[in-house]
C-alpha cells in the first residue's frame, strides 16, 4: 500500500497509507438531488429532534447527575446511553464542517448546542480521564466490572470520534481535550501491563486508530492493535448467545466470515482494517476481505442489509435470509458502509463502493421518515400486518415498531444515521497519484490538489438515482499535466449497457467496474456517463429457501417493493403475484409498474387444513392487473401498510 500525503483535515477517515486518498468535506460539496435533500432534513430537523429527545428522556441529564452526586438515584436510559450524546455531538461537528446551506443560522445554533453538551459531558469526567454515567460512580458497579455488557469502551469510542470531528472541523476544543484524556486513560488501564480484556461491543478500535492519525501518537494505534489481537482469545465470559456473538470465538485473522451480532462484527472488522492499513499488516487486511466476501455472497439481503436474527441481532447461517424476519438493523447498515469505505480506500476495488451504494440507498435512506423525525430500527423486507402509528410523545420498543417511531428505548440508529448523513460528502470521491475517482454519484462540486500541486475542480450534475445520466464538467485543470478521471460503473449494470462519452464526443461501452479517461483536460471539458437506469427483474439464489419462487424489482441502485396502499381497498401484498415473462416499466412519480395478478380471497385447500396432496390439481382464482411498486426506501411514508420486496410469481 502506498503512503497518502497532503490529506484534507476535514475527514472522518484519514488513513496515512492505502491505494486511494479520501477527499474531505472541504474538498467535496453536495449541491443538489437525492442526498442534498436528505442532508438538509438531517441538518434542520433530525439533529434538533435527537437533541430534544435525549434531553426529554434524561440521557443528557445523566452527566449533570454525576457532577452533582445524584447519579445513583437519577440515572436514566440503558448502560450505553452516553454513546448517543457522543454520536449526536459528532454529527453536529461534521455538519458545522460542511455548512448546512439552509440560510437559517443552523450552523451557529449547532455550535451553541455543541458547547452546551460538551460542558455537560466535561462535568462528569473524573481526574484520571474515566468518563461514564452507568459505572464507576458512587453507588454504581465498579469500573470495567462488566466488560461483556457494560459498553464502557464502546461509549469511549464514540466520544473519541466526536472529539476528532471537532478537531477536524473547528480545531481542537474542549470536546477534543475530553476525548484525549479518556484515550490516555484507556491506554493506561488496558495496555500490556493493564487489564487483559476487550469490550463486549467493538467500536473503540477504529476510534483509537483515527485518534492516532489525528495526533501522530503511536500509543493509540498500539492499543487498538492490542484490542484486535486479544479478540477471539476467550477473554469475555461465555453467554446465552455463545462467544461468536461478541466475535470472541476466533481470532480475527482466523475467522472466515462475519458472524455473531451484526453491528459488533462490522465495527470490529472496520477497526481491523484501520489497524492493518496503519501497520502495513497485509495478512490482517486479507482476513477481513475474506470475511466481507463471504458475508456479501451468503449473508446479505438484496437491500444490502445485514443480520437475519431478531433474538440476538445477528448474522444467520449461510443463505438464511428470510424477508419477513429480516432484522437488517439500521446501525448494521451504517457499519457496513464504514467497513466498505475503509476497504475501498485500502484496495481501490470498486466492489466495495457498490455495496456502500446499495446500503446507503436501501438501508440508511430507508430508516428516517421524510421529515427526519421518526425512524426504523430494523428494516424488514416483508411486513405482513398494517402497523399502528406510534405515539409522537412516547418511547417505542426498538425493533417491534411496525412504523417509523420518533424515539426508542435503544436509540442508536437515529444518531448513527445523523452522523452518516452529516459526513456523507466525504464518501463520494478520492484521489491517487494519477487522478480523481468518483465512487458515488450526486450533484457535487469537487476541488482538490493532485500530486505535484496541480489544482483540479469538477462540477458533477445528475438526477441519479432517478436517472442514469452523469455529467462531469472540468472547471479547473493543469495546463500541461495529463491526469486520469475514473468513474465507477456500478455492478447493477451487469446484463445491460453503460456508455462513456469523452470530451471529444467519442462514445464507448463500459463494463461494470471502473471506466478511466486519461488526457490533458481543459476547463470546460465535459465527460458523460450514461447508466442504464430502468426497472429489471431480480431472481434470488435458489439456496435462499425463504424466497425461492419469487422475484424482486430493482431500478438502478434502488430496490422496489409492493405496498398495500397501492392495491384495491382491503387487499394486502400477500395477494400479489408478478409475471416475470414481461418486463416491468417506469410508472408515474418514480414508481414502477409490473405485470401480475391479485390472487382471490380464498386460498387452496380446506379451511381447517392448509396442506394438500401433491397430485391434487388446485386452481386459485386470480385477477390480472398491473402491480404498482415504489422505492423500498420510501415505504411506510403514507400511513400503515403491508409491504413486500420478494414477490411470488405467476409461475408458482
Amino acid at each position: 500500500m502506498s503512503e497518502n500525503r497532503e490529506l484534507s483535515t476535514a475527514l472522518p477517515v484519514a488513513p496515512t497509507r492505502g491505494r486511494l486518498r479520501p477527499l474531505g468535506l472541504d474538498e467535496v460539496r453536495i449541491t443538489g438531488g437525492f442526498w442534498a435533500r436528505r442532508r438538509h432534513v438531517n441538518a434542520t430537523a433530525t439533529l434538533e429532534h435527537c437533541r430534544d429527545w435525549m434531553e426529554r428522556t434524561g440521557w443528557t441529564g445523566n452527566f449533570r447527575a454525576v457532577a452533582e452526586g445524584r447519579i445513583e438515584r437519577d440515572r436514566r436510559g440503558r448502560e450505553f446511553a452516553d454513546s448517543e450524546i457522543y454520536k449526536l455531538l459528532e454529527a453536529m461537528a461534521w455538519q458545522t464542517g460542511t455548512g448546512t446551506g439552509t440560510g437559517t443560522g443552523t450552523e451557529t445554533l449547532l455550535d451553541a448546542d455543541i458547547a452546551a453538551l460538551t460542558e455537560a459531558v466535561a462535568s462528569a469526567q473524573q481526574p484520571d480521564g474515566y468518563l461514564n454515567t452507568a459505572f464507576g460512580n458512587p453507588g454504581q458497579q465498579p469500573r470495567y466490572s462488566d466488560l461483556e455488557w457494560g459498553h464502557e469502551l464502546y461509549c469511549y469510542g464514540f466520544l473519541i470520534q466526536a472529539g476528532i470531528a471537532q478537531a477536524r472541523t473547528r480545531g481542537e476544543g474542549e470536546l477534543t481535550k475530553i476525548a484525549l484524556r479518556a484515550a490516555d486513560h484507556i491506554c493506561a488501564t488496558f495496555g500490556r501491563n493493564g487489564i487483559e480484556g476487550v469490550c463486549g461491543h467493538a467500536e473503540i478500535e477504529t476510534a483509537l486508530v483515527e485518534l492516532a492519525r489525528l495526533t501522530g501518537e503511536e500509543r493509540y494505534l498500539d492499543q487498538a492493535a492490542l484490542f484486535i489481537e486479544r479478540r477471539g482469545q476467550g477473554t469475555l465470559a461465555d453467554g446465552e448467545f455463545g462467544r461468536a456473538y461478541h466475535q470472541d470465538d476466533l481470532p480475527v485473522r482466523e475467522a472466515t466470515v462475519l458472524r455473531g451480532h451484526a453491528v459488533r462484527a462490522l465495527y470490529l472488522a472496520s477497526g481491523a482494517v484501520d489497524v492493518a492499513v496503519e501497520t502495513g499488516d497485509e495478512e490482517l487486511l486479507a482476513a477481513v476481505e475474506r470475511q466481507w466476501e463471504a458475508a456479501v455472497a451468503r449473508r446479505t439481503y438484496l437491500t444490502g442489509g445485514m443480520g437475519s436474527h431478531h433474538r440476538d441481532e445477528a448474522f444467520g447461517d449461510d443463505f438464511v435470509l428470510p424477508p419477513d424476519r429480516a432484522y437488517s438493523e439500521t446501525c448494521a447498515g451504517v457499519a457496513s458502509v464504514q467497513l466498505s469505505w475503509r476497504l475501498l480506500l485500502a484496495t481501490g476495488d470498486p466492489r466495495y463502493a457498490d455495496l456502500a451504494e446499495r446500503t446507503l440507498f436501501n438501508v440508511v435512506a430507508t430508516s428516517p421518515a421524510e421529515d427526519g423525525r421518526s425512524f426504523f430500527y430494523a428494516n424488514t423486507l416483508h411486513r405482513r400486518h398494517r402497523g399502528a402509528v406510534p405515539a409522537a410523545d412516547e418511547v417505542s420498543p426498538r425493533a417491534e415498531s411496525s412504523l417509523r417511531a420518533p424515539w426508542f428505548a435503544v436509540s442508536c440508529c437515529p444518531t448513527n444515521v445523523a452522523r452518516t448523513l452529516a459526513q456523507l460528502p466525504a464518501y463520494l470521491a478520492t484521489a491517487d497519484d494519477h487522478g480523481i475517482q468518483l465512487h458515488q454519484y450526486a450533484d457535487a462540486e469537487i476541488s482538490t490538489t493532485l500530486t505535484g500541486g496541480h489544482g483540479v475542480a469538477l462540477a458533477v450534475r445528475t438526477d441519479y438515482p432517478s436517472g442514469g445520466d452523469v455529467s462531469i464538467r472540468v472547471d479547473r485543470s493543469p495546463q500541461d499535466h495529463p491526469w486520469t478521471l475514473s468513474l465507477r460503473v456500478p455492478a447493477w449494470t451487469r446484463g445491460a449497457t453503460a456508455y462513456l462519452v469523452d470530451p471529444d464526443g467519442t462514445c464507448r461501452t463500459v463494463p461494470p467496474g471502473t471506466a478511466d479517461i486519461t488526457r490533458l483536460f481543459r476547463p470546460g471539458d465535459e465527460i458523460r456517463l450514461e447508466l442504464p437506469v430502468k426497472p429489471r427483474w431480480i431472481a434470488p439464489d435458489p439456496r435462499i429457501d425463504a424466497v425461492r419462487g419469487t422475484a424482486a424489482v430493482q431500478r438502478g441502485p434502488l430496490v422496489y417493493c409492493a405496498e398495500s396502499v397501492d392495491l384495491p381497498a382491503g387487499r394486502d401484498v400477500d395477494a400479489v403475484r408478478v409475471d416475470p415473462s414481461a418486463e416491468p416499466e417506469d410508472g408515474p412519480e418514480g414508481s414502477v409498474v409490473a405485470p401480475g395478478e391479485l390472487a382471490g380471497q380464498d386460498g387452496p385447500g380446506d379451511s381447517v387444513w392448509p396442506y394438500l396432496p401433491l397430485d391434487r390439481t388446485t386452481v386459485i382464482a386470480a385477477e390480472r392487473t398491473e402491480i404498482v411498486l415504489v422505492p423500498y426506501n420510501s415505504w411506510a411514508n403514507r400511513g400503515p401498510s403491508t409491504m413486500r420486496v420478494w414477490l411470488p410469481t405467476t409461475e408458482t
